[in-house]
């Protein structure tokens, strides 16, 4: 019997979502193959060949990729049973039925999926997230590390990274998150013998830093503390990025030491905005006072704070997002902020907690099934066009430097909005904080 599992699109990592479920279909006595189409060409004959043909959906553009994909594979191989499986599999589910996928598997999926494949009956889709315990992921097969995102560090050296879960789901209930929808309010942690042990192959295949993709590292403290703990005992030359809410960095703030001795070299964190009645809307558990005390906290903890933000959505007036670019530069936060990061527009998937608010619902125009989202447009069209301005920007430049970018950002901001730009600082030789390559998505 023979699985193809595909990924389109996983943060130039190597894919979790596909390591995983093979550990747990090859355990079970199947020939698993696993394609990276980001990094390599799917073969028709192996398509051809499957038994069974499994996408790994992590998040909106991954789904997008793997449509023409899965009606592609349904004309080569109309016998094989196919399936989708990660956060956006459930929330798609009914376009994703309607060009051939025979199941869909959220949360924790690889348990049912596994069932699934080798005919369990009683895998009927429920809304449960199931407790499963966790085998060593198996990326035999994935391409080599080398071919995705490296780390940049100050010092001008080039890191190969690896990445690995030590949690899923998330406890909070973030309105505008696909994970809400799926966990909940639910999360779910790795034993940590299962973490560092994948975290450890992918160092012995040369990885010298770790991201953890947990949606929030601290909603399970003492569990992440361990587990970076432990792994820098063993590698104590790796380092390693973690996400963790604004809220948490505050409520925790005593361990943010802990993390800056273990060779933590930046955080992640999903500020999304900096205005209080739009984070109110997104139910974020934090304000704009919070996040500038969680960048002086990391500071004086000695860590890189990385923000990211939905830097366009419907209640944004073109004086509200010079606020945004004159708040990160007056914090000196311009080298941490991925310029994508000042480009993404807010999207509404199906399942989204957005749906329920009457702010959001009455300034949607129906769904796109063709982009997977509702749409919205702006009642200023000059916002849209801003945002689209600012997304060509960031898209045709990939190697400059971040600071001049930032600059012809602000510049077209501040023109549009009718204001005269601020002086910007100028461009460094290189960046003064660690970062990867490969920015965070959606």
């Amino acid at each position: 019997m023979k699985a193809v599992l595909i990924s389109t699109y996983e943060l130039g990592r190597q894919p979790f979502g596909l390591a995983s479920p093979a550990a747990w279909l090859r355990t079970s006595g199947w020939d698993v193959v696993c394609v990276d189409t980001a990094k390599e060409r799917l073969s028709d004959d192996l398509v051809a060949s499957a038994d069974l043909v499994g996408f790994h959906l992590p998040m909106h553009t991954a789904t997008r990729m793997a449509m023409p994909i899965i009606k592609k594979i349904r004309q080569l191989n109309p016998s094989a049973r196919v399936c989708a499986y990660g956060l956006y599999a459930p929330l798609n589910a009914e376009a994703l039925t309607s060009i051939g996928v025979d199941r869909t598997f959220a949360g924790e999926f690889e348990q049912e999926l596994t069932a699934w494949a080798n005919g369990d009956a009683r895998t009927a889709p429920d809304t449960r997230v199931p407790r499963i315990h966790f085998l060593v992921p198996d990326r035999r097969g994935l391409p080599p590390l080398d071919r995705y995102a490296t780390l940049h560090m100050p010092d001008g050296e080039r890191r190969l990274v690896g990445s690995t879960e030590a949690s899923r789901g998330c406890k909070h209930l973030c309105r505008h998150c696909p994970i809400v929808p799926v966990y909940g309010g639910q999360f779910r942690i790795v034993a940590p013998d299962v973490v560092l042990a994948d975290a450890s192959a992918q160092i012995a295949a040369g990885a010298r830093h770790i991201t953890f993709g947990d949606p929030d590292f601290f909603n399970g403290p003492t569990h992440a503390v361990r587990i970076v703990e432990a792994l820098h005992e063993t590698h104590p030359e790796v380092t390693y990025d973690v996400t963790i809410k604004v809220e948490h960095l505050l409520k925790y703030r005593e361990l943010l030491p802990r993390l800056a001795d273990t060779g933590c070299a930046f955080v992640t964190s999903a500020v999304e905005s900096i205005d209080d009645h739009v984070l109110a809307i997104l139910d974020k558990g934090h304000t704009r006072a919070d996040f500038i005390e969680a960048v002086h906290a990391m500071r004086a903890a000695g860590l890189v704070l990385v923000p990211t933000f939905v830097a366009f959505h419907p209640w944004l007036t073109l004086d509200d997002y010079c606020d945004l670019l004159n708040t990160l530069a007056g914090l000196d936060l311009v080298d941490e902020v991925a310029p994508i990061q000042l480009a993404i527009r807010l999207l509404v998937p199906r399942g989204s907690l957005l749906l329920d608010v009457p702010d959001v619902a009455d300034r949607l125009d129906g769904f796109d099934p063709s982009t997977l989202t509702y749409r919205w447009s702006h009642a200023d069209p000059r916002v849209d066009d801003l945002q689209r301005r600012v997304m060509a920007l960031v898209g045709r430049q990939t190697t400059i430097d971040r600071r001049e970018l930032f600059a012809r950002i602000s510049t077209l901001a501040h023109e549009a909005a009718g204001r005269t730009p601020p002086e910007t600082r100028p461009a460094r030789d290189r960046s003064t904080v660690p970062y990867l390559n490969e920015p965070w998505y959606c």
